[in-house]
């Protein structure tokens, strides 16, 4: 079974490099583009479209959002559901504030990369001194460039808390209990919304779940998607 794995904000294929050799024995992996679309739903056409017929998806942060919008327009190929580090939040007028006025200063002064208290602000606390970690979030950053900062960060992030009732897939909600930039309420609101979702917490981690922890990661959500999976195979058999 194919795994479609779904990168957050201005993150690519490296942010899952340390999840890889885990997620190997579960099946194929691609990589989703979000990148050359300016919204979720854009997003999530554009994935469904290059994926295979069946899938399992795991959805990053904005990848969530994704993710979630995917399981909707197209229940029936879409087989197990792992959200991480995710919401169904809105954008508060703060953080709207805030895009708009970064998306003002990159058109009017150019892209020169994340800034380094957004990056420190996306791991946990104790890792803010792990020159190797932010250098690989910060190159993802820069890799993906200006033109993609500009179409992620100038889309409005509405809320699906009134359609996650629509998911129809199993789904595992992953949270981490350090994460400055989404709450255990988030989580927790998925888990409630999402008929049947089952949420774990890990512990020790900020924001940037596979990068910070890995194993841990890969223990919450393999064992429960080879699950899901094999379930799935024997009930289709």
């Amino acid at each position: 079974m194919t795994l479609v794995l779904l990168p957050g904000f201005m993150t690519d294929p490296d942010l899952w490099t340390d999840m890889l050799p885990h997620l190997a024995p579960l099946g194929p992996v691609q990589h989703g583009d979000l990148t050359r679309d300016a919204g979720i739903d854009a997003m999530a056409h554009r994935v469904i479209a290059e994926a295979p017929e069946r899938f399992a998806l795991v959805g990053f942060s904005m990848g969530g959002y994704v993710a979630r919008a995917i399981a909707r327009l197209a229940p029936e190929r879409v087989r197990a559901l792992v959200l991480i580090a995710t919401s169904a939040r809105a954008d508060t007028p703060a953080q709207a504030r805030r895009k708009a006025a970064a998306v003002a200063n990159v058109r009017s002064q150019g892209f020169s990369g994340l800034s380094r208290t957004a990056i420190l602000g996306s791991v946990h606390p104790d890792r803010v001194g792990d020159a190797a970690l932010i250098a690989r979030i910060r190159a993802m950053g820069d890799r993906l460039g200006g033109d993609v900062f500009l179409r992620q960060a100038g889309q409005p992030r509405d809320s699906d808390l009134d359609r996650l009732g629509a998911i129809a897939c199993p789904t595992l909600v992953v949270a981490a209990a350090q994460d400055g930039l989404r709450s255990l309420d988030e989580a927790r609101e998925l888990q409630a919304g999402i008929p049947g979702a089952t949420l774990t917490v890990i512990d020790g981690s900020g924001h940037m779940l596979p990068m910070e922890a890995p194993d841990a990661l890969a223990e919450a959500i393999v064992p429960w998607l080879r699950a899901q999976l094999s379930g799935a195979s024997t009930i289709g058999s």
